[in-house]
Formats: structure tokens, sequence, C-alpha cells
């Protein structure tokens, strides 16, 4: 062989080996990524349990004080519940919540299920959730109601805060 030759076949080896370096670099930066994303998605999860558990609690004081640390204040929003249609505000919101259900209540419990779906994009979360509402009436009235949730959040400062839910009943004999 002759120099010119042997020069050849060695700079083709070194390109070789430098697209292999570079193909090993991409592939560990993207499994870092797809790991990030996972450890993400699991700390979202972990982090609105709790927040969804939480809430059903407060809720479950039987008092519209309990929950208001879980929601925004801003007046232009709307809260959608079971009766009425909707709420405008938090003002409106706490205090409709308030006369409409919690006073005519000796107790109440939420329970938020198992099926908690998470979906996070930076600062803005949704969350749904089927839950289940058990409530006893002052005048001795039990009613139990499955219910489904939608909860809008946005991420203020370091809090969680609701911008929007929804709560409904399912028609009755669905």
């Amino acid at each position: 062989m002759n120099v010119s030759t042997e020069s050849s076949v060695g700079g083709r080896a070194g390109r070789w080996r430098w697209l292999l370096y570079v193909a090993f670099a991409l592939a560990g930066a993207l499994l870092t990524f797809v790991g990030a994303r996972a450890q993400q998605k699991a700390t979202d999860d972990a982090k609105f349990r709790k927040l969804t558990d939480d809430f059903c609690a407060a809720w479950s004081t039987g008092s519209a004080e309990a929950p208001a640390k879980f929601y925004a204040k801003d007046t232009g929003l709307v809260f959608y519940d079971v009766a009425p249609f909707a709420y405008h505000g938090w003002k409106e919101f706490h205090d409709g919540v308030q006369k409409e259900f919690l006073d005519s209540a000796s107790e109440i419990k939420l329970t938020a299920g198992k099926d908690l779906k998470v979906t996070r994009r930076g600062t803005i979360a949704w969350t749904t959730v089927p839950m289940h509402l058990m409530e006893k009436s002052k005048n001795g009235k039990t009613t139990e109601m499955d219910l489904r949730y939608t909860g809008i959040w946005e991420k203020r400062g370091t809090s969680w805060l609701l911008v929007h839910d929804h709560l409904s009943a399912p028609a009755a004999g669905s």
C-alpha cells in the first residue's frame, strides 16, 4: 500500500469514530431528556394527588373558607358546579356554594377516586378525576352521588391555584 491509500483509510476510520462518538452523545442526551420527563411526570402526579386529596378534605369540612386557599381570587374567573350553572369570581362561588350546599348539610365527605389524570404544560396543569360525595342534610336525609371533576391549575409563585373547575354529575340512569 502506498502512503496516500493508508492515510485515506485512516481518515475514514477517524471520521467513523467521530460519528460514533456523536451518536453516543446524542443517545445519552435523549435518554437523559426522557428520564427527566418521566421524573417530572411522577413528581407532578404525586403533587397533584396530594393537592386533590387536600382539596377534597377542605371541602369536607362543610365550610367554603377551608378550600379558599386552593383558588385564585381573580374576579373574571368562572367555576362550573352542579347547581347553579356557573359562578363568576371566587366571592360568588364561595357565597353560592356555602348557601346552596354547605349551610343545609350536617356532614359532607368528598373523596377523589384513584383515576386521577394530570397533564401539565409549563405553569398550567389540568386534572380530571371521578369523585364521590356523601352529604347528610340537617333534616337527616343522606345523599350519595358520583361526580366528575376537572380542575385547571396555574402555578403562581410557589403555589398551584385553581383558575377554573368544573364539577358535574352524570345524568340519572347513566
